[in-house]
């Protein structure tokens, strides 16, 4: 396999090991609806909120987890 297929594979493995780790410490229920979200932080969380998208759409359709950026009112 080569150099670059491998670095390929390394950077797709943290991607979505960094997502999971943020999945895990930041996830809430919110109490009027007793649903899970995970919660973004207010400012570079919208950044995380982009970077993940397309991982965001995979875990929603697979585990119905909702998502927010900045907390819940």
């Amino acid at each position: 396999m080569s150099r670059v297929i491998r670095l390929a594979i390394l950077a797709l493995a943290l991607y979505i090991v960094t997502y999971i780790i943020f999945r895990q410490t930041n996830t809430e229920v919110w109490e009027r609806d007793h649903r899970a979200y995970v919660i973004f932080p207010r400012g570079y969380g919208a950044a995380l909120y982009y970077l993940w998208r397309p991982l965001l759409y995979v875990d929603s359709a697979l585990t119905t987890m909702r998502f927010h950026i900045g907390p819940h009112r």
